[in-house]
């Protein structure tokens, strides 16, 4: 009985190896493990043969039929499919490492990944074209992968080594899937790379610490915007680039919500950021600087280009927070580890403010609560609380354009000018009033 394409998709696996037939020696092969390979059995010569075409559904039913009635062809002409094949992949130079890795590429831009993955991968495949970018996919060995790897492991990039080879080999399972390579000679280098040290994003949790973190921020004398934005990322904690990419049209001012698109979150879903009293504060002020362009944070050298990568860490070095004490991305740890503690809100509604998705299978399937009107109130309090732990012990001042002292206002009530860059302490406040 010939196949559809219904069948092929609801095919549940078994506990062994399952043979469909459509028909003309077209089979349906389903492994134990769910995956589903097209195979055409065939005689030439009088003896049996088997001839791969690849997997389902990245080789279609209507595919696999196609390439089952070429094969018929060949046999009828007097030839074999297999040699055929191995002939045309022989003098085709399209199954080059570089081409096909090309072609994973292109794959995952038309899925939707996002600007940055991509980036990532062409970056690291970038360590593997000098050496085996030119040869056929089918002859490359792991010998030849595991030099590629130690030229980046030897340098220290321990990370970076252990990364390529799964980019590696998730072009190499392209490969097979599209029947140009027969199998995947990362597996066997699972183990031979030097594991590296994971060492978490440092951030400040301790309540007085951050205080003082926070009161230096609003001192900081750089960039208004940059200011603004270490502003908002303690108040809102999304991911630094989430942030540095922002664009005044996610703001909804009126309804107080921030919403990133799919396109810009790590988990490809579109996520809602509640905006307190403070951050909308903030923006309001930052808006007078940015709000003439599209970024909310734009460049110093071009208003069509984000601040960079490093723009936020290295404010915080300026302020004098050493990469192992604080870091940009260091405020999700801190926001996550003090709102836990509070114990005032459901760890869920922390865990969808932060976009983070379940890790057990089948609680992510029911466990879809958003945890909205929580994280409203949760957002607001975190931001109150901000403002409590920067007052507390320290009565911060700002200097305003003719060198008057003003006293912050209270947390809800402030009055954060985006032109004023300098701030000092009440010590030095009063060796100023001295000097006047």
């Amino acid at each position: 009985m010939a196949l559809s394409d219904v069948k092929c998709r609801n095919i549940r696996p078994a506990s062994k190896l399952q043979k469909l037939s459509d028909g003309g020696g077209l089979q349906l092969w389903v492994q134990p493990s769910g995956t589903r390979l097209w195979r055409l059995a065939y005689r030439f010569g009088g003896k049996q043969k088997l001839l791969s075409l690849g997997s389902y559904p990245v080789i279609s039913l209507a595919d696999a039929r196609q390439a089952r009635d070429e094969a018929k062809r060949l046999l009828k002409a007097g030839a074999d499919p297999a040699q055929q094949r191995k002939f045309q992949k022989a003098n085709s130079p399209k199954d080059t490492f570089r081409s096909i890795a090309d072609e994973y590429v292109e794959k995952l831009k038309k899925e939707g990944r996002a600007d940055r993955t991509i980036s990532k991968v062409k970056w690291l495949l970038d360590f593997a074209y000098p050496t085996i970018g030119a040869k056929c996919i089918r002859e490359i060995d792991t010998a030849s992968i595991l030099t590629v790897l130690r030229r980046v492991e030897v340098r220290g990039r321990y990370e970076s080594a252990r990364r390529l080879r799964s980019t590696i080999g998730t072009v190499f399972r392209f490969a097979i899937a599209t029947a140009r390579a027969e199998a995947d000679p990362t597996i066997a280098l699972r183990g031979a790379l030097i594991s590296p040290t994971v060492t978490p994003r440092a951030a400040i949790t301790d309540p007085k610490a951050l205080g003082g973190l926070l009161r230096a921020i609003d001192a900081f004398d750089g960039q208004p915007t940059t200011r603004a934005a270490l502003k908002l990322i303690a108040l809102l904690f999304p991911r630094p680039g989430e942030l540095r990419a922002a664009e005044w049209k996610e703001f909804d001012f009126e309804r107080s919500v921030w919403i990133i698109p799919e396109a810009r979150m790590k988990m490809r879903r579109p996520h809602r950021v509640p905006l307190s009293r403070q951050a909308l504060s903030v923006l309001a002020s930052l808006r007078q600087i940015s709000g003439g362009g599209s970024l909310l944070v734009p460049s110093v050298r071009s208003v069509s280009r984000p601040i960079s990568d490093n723009t936020l860490n290295a404010a915080l070095r300026r302020m004098g927070y050493g990469k192992e004490e604080a870091t940009a991305h260091g405020f999700r740890a801190t926001a996550s580890t003090l709102l836990n503690e509070c114990g005032k809100w459901h760890p869920d509604a922390i865990e969808r403010q932060l976009a983070h998705i379940e890790n057990n299978n089948v609680r992510r399937a029911y466990a879809r609560a958003e945890h909205w009107e929580e994280r409203v109130k949760m957002m607001q309090w975190w931001a109150d609380y901000l403002d409590e732990l920067e007052s507390k012990n320290a009565r911060v001042i700002s200097i305003v354009r003719r060198g008057k002292p003003v006293v912050h206002a209270r947390p809800g009530e402030s009055t954060w000018d985006p032109t004023t860059t300098v701030h000092q302490t009440s010590r030095r406040i009063a060796k100023l009033r001295k000097s006047n």
